[in-house]
């Protein structure tokens, strides 16, 4: 017999025969809990129970598809219980009680019928429209988490960082209560992977510095990972050890104890402003999935002792020893719950489901959103903020780095819920002095030196997003993005895929990188690959050539961060920030002038320079300032297409642009493989009958010193590229 029918037919049975688990001397009253609490209670456990056994019956034929259930975790509804529905919970893939025990809180709430939907995968599922089964509600400030293992404890501490710095400095239309806590849930065994203990490091880190964290953590013990036991005693050692987060444990079988103990330690939570972690005690049941056969890796006797100790059980003892049901009532309630879960299945599976491409792709970019736009910042606060220094440098034309920091400081007068984080980016003001300054005219809550973990700089930016900042996060490297990119891939830019467009974390992401910087750091600090970025559905990349249109897209990201809720990856040439002079030294090339106040570069254009119809050399970054040196000695007949956004490409605008054109090159800094270049030759041969030649690096990481360029194109190779193509 399938072990869940065994768990089944082992609560009637003990139920029947009074056969119940001993309980402490804690009372529901002692508690907070009265017998009507207690129905509700256990009628959310038995809700998820009986949609975990149904999830495996819709599995066996073939309408339903996901069976990785919350048996043994029920306990979790105490938990709910013992939060507020405002409080914003990002939950562990196991609960499903939570969820049932929230939505009974909240009137107008169906939970029962909205996650049958979900596993059938009914487009008509309240919250990811079919696209994926994941607990989730926007009525229940419950945004969808999917089974990346750990990824959104990270955000989980931006929200909670989020709620502490509304009293300072609040956002336009905030998403939380003033007074909420962030609640974020996790397994024992994911609690092992590194972005869990960076999320639960960071969290102490920021508490240890007094910066308000109102967050509680749940770690939901069940003592087992997939099929490898956690060790006896490590999970409560290491969750005891973190410096900056008070401790609390519960037995999670008990409802009662659960809900005494967690109350306790939202309250805590609430009134200190800081962080703390729930240890809860749990079962697995069942296994890890449907498919998964636990008795080839689990001794039976620890499978039928974990069977034993069904909270399910518990909660029945808890309600007999209260009065507030008797054995008979209880099994009246849990096979009742089994009929309405059976019926409403038969119903669900006829439920519409998606169909074309373009209804699944639907919700990868959100709506657009409610944003008031301003009219620039206030002339005289923007005078008071820049000085006499750079207002005069407002006048003049100047170098990349300095007018992405006047640019920035403009943008962050304009829209005062702009928040910037990174490492070393306020007192120092970067590594490259971009941020030069902008620490002390709005502050270190608005410049936020962050702790040397890419993925908490990333997952606080997105969790402020969440409650309706808009996050300017600065990666310090390229290279480095690497160590956080789960939280773009698998957080960022599924979020509004996942949940219908109804939640989203639009940020606008600095990244200093790509190649040509002499004599320093090698591949570590030069980093001329982009894959990493450009297969993400949804997301907008964008690459500046010179300070003038840094600026204009700068207003732009911002712009659709704010308006359409997006998230946009700027990459900055590092090599062309200081860049003055084009062809000699003193000529001052390369430098430009402020632009006007209203000026953007809106997503779909592309910049052009000359007219020559003989070839159209078409590049970014390092290769539009390389391929304008080229462009005097190649002549007239050529023109230079900046891309400007690499992502999406700006189709139309790159095929007017080169409209006339007898060849193209294409110039691309990163490598031959994986590279820019692969996509738009394909483009060009694709829409064009014209030769295309690619001018490309090397497959190949950089090198320090006198070789750091010679893997990657130059002034002369591309000359030597477009003579090539010319010559046909």
């Amino acid at each position: 017999m399938d072990r869940a029918e065994i768990v089944h037919e082992n609560f009637l049975k003990r139920v029947s025969a009074g056969d119940l688990p001993a309980l402490s001397t804690l009372t529901a009253k002692q508690a907070g809990l009265d017998h009507a609490a207690l129905l509700t209670l256990f009628r959310a456990q038995v809700i998820s129970r009986q949609l975990d056994r149904v999830a495996r019956q819709l599995q066996a034929q073939g309408q339903g598809f996901y069976t990785i259930g919350s048996s043994g975790h029920e306990g979790v509804a105490a938990v709910a219980r013992a939060l507020r529905p405002s409080d914003p919970a990002f939950l562990h893939y196991r609960d499903g009680a939570f969820q049932v025990a929230r939505a009974q809180q909240v009137p107008g709430q169906d939970p029962l019928w909205d996650m049958l939907l979900s596993f059938t995968a009914s487009a008509e599922d309240p919250i990811s429209g079919g696209r994926h089964k994941v607990l989730g509600s926007k009525a229940l400030n419950i945004p969808p988490q999917t089974s990346t293992i750990a990824s959104h404890l990270p955000k989980a501490v931006g929200a909670a960082y989020s709620i502490g710095l509304m009293r300072r400095s609040p956002p336009p239309a905030p998403e939380y209560a003033p007074d909420a806590i962030a609640f974020c849930s996790f397994g024992d065994a994911s609690m092992n992977h590194s972005t869990a203990q960076g999320a639960l490091n960071c969290a102490g880190w920021t508490s240890w510095q007094g910066a308000p964290l109102p967050l509680l953590f749940l770690c939901e013990d069940n003592g087992i990972g997939i099929s490898v036991k956690s060790p006896e005693g490590w999970v409560s050692a290491v969750l005891q050890s973190r410096p900056g987060l008070r401790y609390f444990a519960c037995n999670g079988l008990d409802p009662v104890e659960t809900y005494s103990v967690a109350r306790e330690a939202a309250d805590w939570v609430r009134r200190m402003r800081k962080p703390a972690v729930l240890h809860m005690s749990c079962v697995r049941l069942y296994g890890h999935a449907g498919p998964d056969v636990e008795a080839a890796y689990r001794p039976m006797a620890e499978i039928e002792a974990n069977e034993a100790h069904d909270p399910l059980l518990y909660s029945a003892a808890r309600l007999i020893r209260e009065k507030a049901a008797n054995r008979s009532e209880i099994l009246d309630i849990y096979q009742s719950v089994f009929e309405e879960t059976s019926s409403m299945a038969k119903e669900a599976v006829k439920r519409p489901k998606l169909t074309t491409a373009a209804d699944v792709m639907a919700s990868i970019i959100p709506p657009s959103r409610k944003a008031t736009r301003a009219n620039g910042p206030d002339p005289a606060a923007r005078a008071a903020c820049f000085g006499a220094s750079d207002m005069r440098a407002l006048g003049t034309p100047q170098p990349m780095n300095k007018l992405i920091n006047l640019g920035l400081t403009d943008l962050m007068l304009e829209y005062p819920e702009i928040v910037m984080a990174g490492e070393d980016i306020g007192r120092k003001g970067g590594v490259y002095g971009i941020t030069k300054g902008l620490q002390s005219r709005f502050g270190a809550h608005r410049m936020i030196d962050s702790l040397l973990d890419e993925q908490s700089i990333l997952g606080l930016s997105l969790g402020l997003a969440q409650n309706g900042y808009i996050p300017m996060p600065e990666i310090q490297f390229l290279a480095y993005l690497h160590n956080a990119e789960d939280q773009i891939r698998g957080e960022a830019a599924t979020l509004s895929f996942f949940s219908n467009g109804q939640f989203s974390n639009p940020m606008v992401l600095r990244v200093a990188g790509l190649g040509y910087q002499k004599g320093f750091g090698g591949h570590f600090h030069n980093d001329n690959s982009l894959a990493v970025l450009r297969d993400i559905p949804g997301i907008i990349i964008g690459c500046p050539s010179n300070g003038y249109d840094a600026i204009l897209m700068y207003r732009e990201a911002v712009r659709l961060a704010r308006e359409e809720g997006r998230v946009v990856v700027m990459v900055e040439p590092i090599a062309l920030y200081p860049m003055r002079d084009l062809h000699a030294a003193g000529d001052g090339g390369w430098m430009r002038r402020y632009p006007e106040a209203q000026a953007s570069a809106p997503l779909g254009q592309v910049g052009v320079t000359g007219t020559g119809n003989d070839l159209a050399i078409v590049t970014y970054g390092n290769g539009c300032y390389l391929s304008h040196q080229a462009l005097a000695e190649l002549g007239d007949g050529v023109r230079v297409v900046d891309l400007r956004w690499l992502a999406p490409l700006a189709e139309e605008a790159l095929l007017k642009a080169v409209e006339g054109c007898e060849r193209i090159l294409i110039v691309d800094e990163c490598r031959r493989t994986g590279g820019q270049a692969e996509a738009l030759a394909a483009f060009f041969a694709e829409r064009l009958d014209v030769p295309v030649a690619r001018e490309v690096a090397k497959d190949s990481f950089i090198a320090t010193g006198p070789a750091y360029g010679v893997t990657m194109p130059s002034k002369a190779s591309i000359i030597a590229a477009a003579e090539r193509i010319l010559r046909g």
